[in-house]
């Protein structure tokens, strides 16, 4: 937890990736050089811009339509395509931002926009992010798998993800962690993140069922992939921060107080307590310091002595009487 509440300031913006890191699928080539290859149907539908951009100067536009099916295969799609080929008991952080635009199509069935696919044929992946309706998803273990998380499809802005995975088919072997928007999402949940005998690869895109109809823009930008949350997202300096001035007229010197115990009162319950006493309009910040209030003024033992003296004097008076009478001879 301390751990991750250090690095939570830095998940919150995107950077460029570190030195160690093991892949960087950014764009910022200006191409698709980064990437294994592309799947299209024509060079439009995989475009890099940079009038939209999460971080650096580029990033990938993908846009889809009805009948676009550029393998031959199940539904529409357009992607990039990277052979990680993960191997069994292997562990990774992935970085990426994924955008939505605002009239991004609405559909009660599936729309992946990232998946690990395995290298064997057909089937749902391992590991998948889709939507449906107004939801997005994460899966994994293929089409029976577990639901890992899901969240509000957010348009108009960028999602950024941060996932860290253990590659296994064993379910009690493998897992997923999710970071979403520098917050965690989804705490480590173990799954099978594999299917036995296969490696995986990355397609990233848009790949949604072939009955939608409306055309289908998203847009992603800095892929990374580390073996630590370091490598795909670097620590940023701590900004020093100077004490703010004590408000004028207060002392400058904090006045020590003893936590009280269970059985105390509370410190409005305290008489003369710096806490449990507003401030008089009329009086002094001296006055709160030193725990002065109703009652408990410096020369609030003046009354008390002098009683005391008044009652030594009454008790003298009467026993003068009584010392005279002893002393009187007797008759």
């Amino acid at each position: 937890m301390k751990r991750f509440l250090k690095l939570a300031p830095v998940l919150l913006l995107p950077a460029i990736a570190s030195a160690s890191t093991l892949w960087k699928g950014d764009f910022e080539t200006g191409d698709l050089s980064q990437w294994t290859r592309a799947q299209s149907v024509a060079d439009d539908r995989l475009q890099i811009v940079s009038d939209v951009t999460r971080e650096g100067s580029k990033a990938l536009k993908v846009t889809v339509r009805q009948g676009d099916n550029p393998i031959a295969a199940s539904g529409n799609r357009n992607e990039v395509l990277y052979l990680t080929e993960e191997a069994q008991g292997s562990e990774y952080y992935y970085k990426w931002s994924t955008l939505f635009p605002a009239n991004y199509p609405i559909a009660n069935t599936w729309q992946l926009f990232a998946q690990w696919h395995q290298e064997g044929c057909c089937g749902s992946p391992p590991l998948e992010f889709y939507v449906v309706g107004e939801e997005m998803f994460l899966r994994a273990g293929g089409s029976e798998g577990k639901i890992i998380w899901s969240g509000p499809l957010v348009r108009g802005q960028w999602n950024d993800f941060v996932l860290h995975v253990k590659w296994s088919s064993n379910p009690s072997t493998g897992f997923v962690e999710l970071y979403k928007d520098g917050k965690l999402a989804a705490p480590k949940t173990y799954a099978a993140t594999q299917f036995s005998g296969d490696r995986n690869y990355l397609k990233l895109g848009l790949y949604r069922d072939n009955s939608i109809s409306q055309v289908g823009v998203v847009y992603h930008d800095g892929f990374a992939m580390g073996t630590t949350l370091e490598d795909v997202m670097p620590p940023a300096p701590v900004a020093e921060t100077t004490p703010a001035p004590p408000p004028v007229g207060l002392p400058t010197t904090p006045v020590q107080q003893t936590p009280p115990s269970v059985n105390s009162p509370t410190p409005s319950q305290q008489p003369g307590s710096p806490v449990s006493l507003p401030r008089d309009p009329n009086g002094s910040a001296g006055d709160l310091q030193a725990g002065q209030g109703c009652g408990a003024s410096a020369s609030g033992g003046m009354p008390v002595m002098a009683a005391a003296v008044a009652l030594a004097l009454v008790l003298l008076m009467r026993r003068k009487p009584a010392l005279a009478k002893a002393r009187a001879p007797k008759r």
